[in-house]
C-alpha cells in the first residue's frame, strides 16, 4: 500500500504548506482536489516548474468532479494532459449526476462511456478510478453490481470512500473490498458521525475490519486519508498520519 493525503486548502498558503509538508508526514503522494490544480490544467509547464521532482508525487491523484456531457468530458480529457504531463498516476472521478430518477440502463449507459474514457486515459498514461459518492449514480450496493458489470476491459478502476458508504447506507465496507477487490484501486478513509465527516478516528466508523480486508486481499494501491473535516491543515495531517500508520 501507498499513503496519499488528501484535503481541501482555503488559500494559497495553505495549499503551499500541504505541497511542501505532506513528505514530512509519511505520505507518499497527494491526491489534490480539483481546485487545487485547476489553476495549471492547461499549462502544465507551470506546475513542474514550481514543484520541479515533487510534481509527481504532489499530483499522484487528481480529484475530478462533473457530468458526462460535452463539457464535463472536454474538461476531463484537459485534466489527463494535464495528468501526462505532470506525472499523475491517477484521475479520480465524482460524477456530480443526482442519483434520484436513474435508471439501471442509465447507469449501464455512464459504465460504457467511462470505459470508454478510461482507454483514453491508458493513451495519456494515466489511469481513471470512479469515486462512488452519496446522491450521484453509483451509490447503492445496486448500482454497483449494474456498473462494473458493464464497465469493458477493466478499463476503470474503483475508488472506494469509507464515509460516502456509510452515508449510503453501505455498512459492510469490507465487503465492498473483497467483492470489487479486482477493481479497487485507490481507498479513501474517511471518517463520519452524525452525517459529518470526523478525523479519522474520531468518527463512528470501525475501520480494523477494512485494514484487515486491505491485508486479506493484498492491496497494492494508494490508500488516502481523505480529510474533510474543519481541523486544520498540520494537525489533520498529523493525526491522519498516526492513524494509517496504527492500522496497517
Amino acid at each position: 500500500m501507498k499513503l496519499a493525503f488528501s484535503k481541501p486548502t482555503r488559500n494559497a498558503d495553505e495549499q503551499h504548506n500541504l505541497f511542501s509538508r505532506f513528505h514530512s508526514f509519511g505520505f507518499e503522494g497527494l491526491q489534490l482536489k480539483q481546485s487545487q490544480y485547476w489553476g495549471d490544467v492547461d499549462h502544465p509547464e507551470r506546475f513542474i516548474e514550481q514543484w520541479g521532482q515533487d510534481a509527481p508525487a504532489i499530483a499522484s491523484g487528481l480529484i475530478m468532479q462533473g457530468l458526462l456531457d460535452e463539457a464535463g468530458i472536454a474538461s476531463l480529457r484537459r485534466v489527463f494532459t494535464f495528468a501526462q504531463a505532470v506525472g499523475s498516476e491517477r484521475i479520480i472521478f465524482c460524477h456530480c449526476q443526482p442519483r434520484q430518477g436513474l435508471s439501471r440502463a442509465d447507469i449501464k449507459s455512464f459504465a460504457h462511456l467511462l470505459s470508454d474514457l478510461g482507454k483514453q486515459a491508458r493513451q495519456h498514461a494515466t489511469s481513471l478510478s470512479l469515486h462512488h459518492h452519496y446522491n450521484q449514480p453509483v451509490m447503492y450496493r445496486e448500482d454497483f453490481e449494474v456498473f462494473f458489470a458493464s464497465v469493458d476491459d477493466q478499463s476503470l478502476g474503483l475508488t472506494v470512500d469509507t464515509a460516502h458508504l456509510i452515508k449510503s447506507g453501505i455498512t459492510d465496507i469490507a465487503g465492498i473490498l473483497r467483492e470489487y477487490r479486482q477493481v479497487v484501486d485507490t481507498v479513501h478513509l474517511k471518517d463520519i458521525s452524525d452525517g459529518a465527516f470526523k478525523l479519522l478516528g474520531q468518527g463512528s466508523i470501525h475501520f480494523q475490519p477494512v485494514f484487515e480486508t486491505l491485508h486479506a486481499i493484498d492491496f497494492s494501491g494508494w490508500l488516502c486519508a481523505d480529510e474533510e473535516s474543519e481541523s486544520e491543515l498540520i494537525r489533520a495531517m498529523g493525526t491522519s498520519a498516526q492513524f494509517l500508520r496504527s492500522g496497517i
